[in-house]
């Protein structure tokens, strides 16, 4: 019932021990867990903002009519590629910023282990929208996420990145979908692809104008054939069309 990846992480590491039990009035709150009704019982799963005092001891609590019953747990495992995508982000010129719901505590280990530039750390979904309006208010941002608490901030962003396997929700509110699934590798390639398009574009653009603003002045006082305006403006387009394919040779780390 929650598309959430850490809940999908428990349904599937306790699907061979767990029984299937049939709930009632099921209800999901984004960035705070999930409560139902079983034989007249309620039950919650979800951070400690479920709790009265919002416990942050552990990063997991379950509830019984409101009274913790079992807690979890979790320890992220970071891929073993992902500090050197970090490095490449940060070569290609970007920031690359923590914004997550996660614990303060956690998301600081993770940063020491990355090293990310700045860490906000235990955002809810309008908390992490609103700190992208910010970011994208100073300078172009773009956003990678792939949950549903992400996708009004992904919306939000500059460009939004996601990936093939992300929540649907994600993937419509993002911009870039990365096809390999999990392989955060072609990340670092996407941004490089990006900036190289918009260099040609830009390279494109000046020669356009540069050979109109020379070539029709000349033109207009007779001193170009019209012939050989024409065979001028043939070869103005196969410098540009020349240029725009030296896009599929180069080189990306």
């Amino acid at each position: 019932h929650s598309s959430h990846p850490i809940a999908q992480s428990l349904v599937n590491g306790l699907q061979e021990e767990a029984q299937s039990l049939e709930f009632e009035k099921i209800k999901e709150e984004k960035g705070i867990g999930i409560s139902a009704i079983y034989k007249g019982d309620k039950y919650q799963i979800g951070s400690g903002r479920l709790l009265k005092e919002n416990n942050n001891e552990h990063d997991l609590y379950l509830l019984k009519n409101d009274k913790i019953i079992a807690f979890i747990d979790i320890e992220d495992e970071v891929k073993k590629d992902a500090k050197s995508i970090i490095e490449k982000v940060r070569e290609i010129g970007i920031a690359p910023i923590l914004l997550s719901g996660d614990k303060a505590r956690k998301c600081a280990d993770l940063s020491e282990k990355l090293n990310f530039s700045k860490v906000y750390a235990e955002q809810l979904p309008n908390e992490k929208l609103e700190k992208i309006k910010q970011l994208v208010n100073k300078n172009p941002t773009a956003m990678f996420g792939d949950g549903i608490n992400d996708a009004p901030a992904l919306a939000q962003a500059t460009v939004g990145i996601s990936i093939s396997n992300a929540t649907q929700v994600a993937i419509q509110s993002a911009d870039v979908i990365l096809l390999n699934k999990n392989e955060l590798s072609q990340l670092p390639k996407a941004l490089q692809v990006a900036n190289h398009t918009l260099l040609t574009i830009k390279q494109n653009l000046f020669w356009a104008f540069a050979y109109n603003i020379v070539a029709i002045p000349i033109a207009a006082m007779g001193f170009l054939n019209p012939m050989w305006g024409a065979l001028f403006m043939a070869f103005s387009d196969v410098i540009v069309i020349g240029n725009s394919i030296r896009l599929k040779y180069k080189k990306i780390f």
